[in-house]
This record gives C-alpha cells, sequence and structure tokens, in this order.
C-alpha cells in the first residue's frame, strides 16, 4: 500500500503539481474525458509514476466518491491536487457554476472526510476571483459555509444576478478561495492542510481556448500590460505548489496564492485599470 495523491483535471497545471510532488505515491487522475486523464497518466507513467487514469465528473458526488474510493484501494488518501474545471470560453453559466464553485465544494468536503493526518491539499481557483467588487461579509460567509447540496440555490448565484459566463467564473473562484478558508478549519481538526492557488494568464489547451476565443485579445492584452510582461508556465504554479504542500508550508492553510504576473496590481493600479 502507499500514501494516495488524488489529481481532478488531466491539465497542463495538475500534472506539473503532480511531477513535483508525487514521486513514491499512487496517483489517481480523474478527468471528465477519460483519454485525457490516459493521455497524462501515459506520459506520468513513463516517466517513473506509478498512477491510473479515472473517468471523474467534477459536478458529480457520486463520481467524486467513485474516484476517492479508486485511490483508497491503494492506500491512504494523503494529498489532493484540484486542477478540473471549465473556463468562460468554455462552458454555459449554469456548467460554470456547477462544476467550478458545486464541484469543488463537493471535492474538497469529501477528501476533507478521509484525509490522512499530516495529508495536504491544493485546490486551483482563478485570477479571476479578484475582479470582481467586494461582496458583502454575510454574502462571503455563505459561499464559505453554505451546506453544498444548497450552494446553487443561493439567491446571489441565481440567473438575474449573473451577468454572463465571466461573471459566473468569477463568482465561482470567489467562492472556491471562501471554501478553502472554511474546509481548512475542517481538515485542521484531522491534521492536514488545503490552500489554494490563484493563477492568472498560464499558457495551457484552457488558456489557449481563450486566447481564440470572443476574449482573446483581452486576455493577450492583459498579460502585455502586466508587470511581468508575459503569461506564466505551469512549472511556475508548480513552484507555489511545492511550497504550499511540503514541510516548508507547514504554518499555511486556508490561504490563496494570487500567482498572476500583477496583473491583478495592474487592474487596479496600473494601466490595465478599467476606464469605465
Amino acid at each position: 500500500m502507499k500514501d494516495v495523491m488524488i489529481l481532478t483535471g488531466a491539465g497542463q497545471i495538475g500534472m506539473a503539481i503532480a511531477r513535483r510532488m508525487g514521486t513514491g505515491m499512487k496517483i489517481v487522475i480523474g478527468d471528465k474525458k477519460l483519454e485525457n486523464a490516459q493521455a497524462v497518466a501515459g506520459i506520468m507513467n513513463e516517466a517513473g509514476f506509478d498512477t491510473v487514469p479515472v473517468e471523474m465528473d467534477l459536478s458529480s458526488r457520486e463520481s467524486i466518491l467513485n474516484m476517492i474510493g479508486e485511490g483508497q484501494k491503494h492506500g491512504e488518501i494523503s494529498m489532493l491536487v484540484n486542477a478540473a474545471g471549465v473556463s468562460p470560453s468554455q462552458a454555459p453559466v449554469e456548467a460554470i457554476l456547477k462544476v467550478d464553485l458545486y464541484g469543488t465544494a463537493a471535492l474538497l468536503e469529501e477528501v476533507g472526510k478521509v484525509i490522512k493526518k499530516g495529508g495536504v491539499g491544493v485546490t486551483i481557483s482563478s485570477q479571476s476571483g479578484w475582479r470582481m467588487p467586494a461582496l458583502t461579509a454575510e454574502e462571503d460567509e455563505l459561499l464559505a459555509t453554505t451546506p453544498t447540496e444548497e450552494l446553487l440555490a443561493l439567491p446571489l448565484l441565481q440567473p438575474g444576478n449573473i451577468r454572463d459566463t465571466l461573471h459566473a467564473y468569477q463568482m465561482a473562484k470567489r467562492c472556491n478561495e471562501k471554501r478553502v478558508m472554511a474546509e481548512a478549519v475542517k481538515w485542521g481538526r484531522r491534521g492536514a492542510r488545503i490552500n489554494d492557488i490563484a493563477p492568472g494568464i498560464v499558457v495551457t489547451p484552457l488558456a489557449l481556448d481563450e486566447f481564440n476565443g470572443l476574449r482573446g485579445d483581452f486576455y493577450k492584452n492583459m498579460f502585455a500590460k502586466c508587470p511581468a510582461g508575459r503569461p506564466g508556465t505551469a512549472d511556475e504554479i508548480a513552484n507555489v505548489a511545492e511550497l504550499l504542500m511540503s514541510s516548508k508550508g507547514a504554518f499555511i492553510t486556508g490561504a490563496t496564492i494570487l500567482i498572476d504576473g500583477g496583473a491583478t496590481a495592474s487592474y487596479y493600479y496600473g494601466p490595465l485599470k478599467p476606464t469605465v
């Protein structure tokens, strides 16, 4: 039996983190498209890792539980890397809220029930959660603590209050950050930690969909006018995950680390600041 890593989302960021942290572990790779999980599993197995691909739909608690069950066949779950999700150009409002918001909440909840003492997790949100005007303290608390199965019924998430897919995505990522704070309290009772990483523009297939989508010029302008002057790489996100998931990050839990090349700073106080 081995310690087990659960990796959701068979993409570049998830794989970069798994390669950094998963040596010697059994890595269960879940993705809604089994072929994606199989492709990443193949690459990693050929590099000396021990992985198994599974089909996993983040919007389904049953599917999440099935993936956790697969992991438990191999040992105790000691790491979670949640890099699954859909972007504003990939899905309608309802799907974004069901996958990115509800699904992440359900995953953190279920893994938190079984995570090994000393275990650790990271979930990937987005700089987008930092772009909305501040919510009220009451709204933040609702996003953080509402029972997971009641989340999608919250008034602030109803169609009349969600402008478009980008707003839905921003709300989902804000919820991810608040949910991590609340779950960190519960994970702590098991001697485990959970944190969030909020990346900016990182070159991945998902980001390329955005570059080539309706908001392509917006995103290209964003990284041109951010202090770093470029998009990020998956390995730069893995650098932060390594800190958060290693003993060097032992005092960090319930936190969100923004890693966006300064794009959010520029949005508020620089050339990316909206003019209207």
